[in-house]
């Protein structure tokens, strides 16, 4: 059996959701190792000019602790 821990994280991209979460899955791995899982629980975005601006998700990413 395995213990694993959540942690909610803020991603951004200019260039869409997508990214955004890889973003975030990037920014997490350099702290956090043994990452298990993404669940996206939010996308939005920010309008500058009538255009999207930037793309966010709220992630939790699970990762096993040892």
């Amino acid at each position: 059996m395995s213990v694993l821990k959540v942690i909610e994280i803020l991603g951004n991209s200019e260039k869409g959701w997508e990214d955004a979460a890889a973003q975030a899955v990037a920014h997490a791995s350099k702290s956090v190792s043994q990452i298990r899982s993404v669940n996206i629980q939010n996308q939005s975005a920010t309008v500058k000019d009538g255009k999207i601006h930037e793309y966010r998700v709220n992630v939790k990413i699970s990762f096993e602790v040892k």
